[in-house]
């Protein structure tokens, strides 16, 4: 059966396939070998550059053109090539030097210099770096630019619905109230901290050989300073270099970029959650869309499935990410193949996380407030009025202040005529007495207006 969308095991690369396209080329078996071969030409050309390897002269500009174009204009055909090579070798790595021997072969100035094709490199040399590669693409092209989208649209938001003042419900109870554009500054607020957190983090690499030590490139050149080689080495890649591993970068830095993005998303699931609800309450009405369908049998219902597909794709991916920052800074002794297998899903886990940043934006651009509707829901719980009140007792040293309130209030409503009864018999200062006076459950917002603004 041919592989399409429609065919896909993944739901990643079948039903979910264009919203997960820009990934293809990072996190696909092309993007890895790609990256493979880029770093195979970049190390060629690092050591064809140290003058104290005079047995690989410096290259020509021809030569470094060919080279150069060997990684600008790699191929899928290539990437097919490389895979018949792999057939036979049955070790991936091993293939792309292969390959590469093929493309030498076919350039005068390069056909005898392919024995300084992997010059002292073990397989993770290679893939270390690939992946480090892959992982700064995704966040700088795809990931970071999504997420940092929801976070200006519930900035935006925020300051839409800055004084829309709303009932807050504390352990699902009716609470002091706030701003609707004040909750969802607050999720602005704590997606912002951990993206730039996830900016932070920069991908390590090394480039060592078998066990981290330069045991092959100093028996082969003991007077070449291996560890500053390999540093600019993998700098020049825009990588930070890692001086200490054994065979493997210890990928400790992947953990910490996977778990900050796992914080990312469970702030947008809490997210997801909440606008659901006050979906379900009449507080967000959803726009509806020509010849979209709710229900199967229920004509009249606008269903919140942008919302639900984003809760359930982050979960799906927080999970994977999970598994990948407990799995990977794990080896036994100097390096097991445990890490090769399960490096493959992070593909997968980034899909699911672009799922689900399309369908939040979408359920976002969907939404719109209904001011009445919470306005009415808030005009009459006059009861929540006992928090100023007591504190403003207490301000002016009235015994049991909190008590009488909560006798006045708890577990009942309270109407406008009784507070403000209530509050005549007060032995305070005429002023602070109009005050409470001149209060209204949807003027008692504090400043939630100001703080969603700022």
């Amino acid at each position: 059966m041919e592989l399409t969308p429609l065919t896909a095991i993944s739901s990643v690369d079948g039903r979910y396939a264009g919203k997960t396209a820009e990934l293809r080329n990072i996190f696909s078996e092309h993007g890895l070998i790609q990256r493979r071969v880029l770093v195979e030409v970049r190390w060629f050309q690092a050591l064809a550059a140290h003058e104290q390897i005079e047995e690989l002269p410096a290259l020509g500009a021809g030569a470094n053109a060919y080279l150069d174009g060997l990684v600008e204009n790699f191929s899928v055909a290539d990437s097919s090539r490389i895979k018949e090579i792999e057939a036979v070798t049955n070790h991936d790595v091993k293939a792309v030097e292969y390959y590469l021997r093929e493309q030498f072969e076919k350039h005068e100035e390069l056909a005898g210099q392919t024995a300084f094709i992997h010059f002292a490199c073990t397989s993770e040399d290679i893939n270390n770096l690939s992946y480090a590669l892959m992982l700064r693409d995704a966040h700088r092209d795809a990931v970071l630019p999504r997420l940092r989208e929801v976070e200006q649209k519930l900035s935006a938001l925020g300051v839409e619905y800055a004084c829309v003042a709303m009932l807050s419900r504390t352990h699902g109870q009716p609470a002091s109230p706030t701003t609707l554009g004040k909750e969802l500054v607050n999720v602005q607020q704590r997606l912002q901290r951990q993206l730039d957190q996830l900016e932070r983090i920069a991908p390590l690499g090394k480039i060592n050989g078998a066990v981290g030590n330069y045991n092959a490139h100093v028996s082969a050149y003991p007077d070449i300073d291996w560890p500053a080689l390999s540093q600019a080495f993998v700098e020049s890649l825009d990588i930070e270099w890692n001086p200490y591993t054994t065979q493997i970068e210890p990928h400790d830095w992947m953990a910490e970029s996977f778990h900050a993005l796992m914080r990312a998303q469970t702030i947008l699931l809490d997210l997801s959650r909440d606008i659901w609800s006050y979906i379900s309450i009449g507080y967000f009405r959803q726009k509806t869309v020509e010849g979209e369908v709710g229900s199967s049998t229920m004509p009249h219902k606008v269903n919140p499935i942008d919302f639900e597909n984003a809760e359930g794709n982050l979960g799906v991916s927080n999970a994977l990410l999970d598994h990948l920052a407990a799995k990977l800074p794990v080896s036994r002794w100097q390096r097991d193949l445990t890490d090769s297998t399960v490096q493959r899903a992070i593909g997968t886990a980034y899909g699911h996380t672009l799922i689900a940043l399309a369908s939040l934006m979408k359920g976002l651009g969907k939404i719109d407030a209904d001011p009445q509707l919470i306005e009415a829901d808030l005009a009459d719980r006059w009861e929540l009025l006992a928090e100023p009140v007591q504190t403003v007792m207490r301000r002016y040293g009235l015994g049991d202040a909190y008590e009488q309130l909560k006798a006045l209030t708890r577990g009942k409503g309270i109407e406008k005529d009784a507070l403000r009864a209530f509050i005549e018999t007060l032995e305070i200062p005429e002023s602070a007495k109009q005050e409470l006076l001149q209060l209204t459950p949807s003027g008692y917002i504090g400043i939630a207006s100001a703080l969603a603004r700022k």
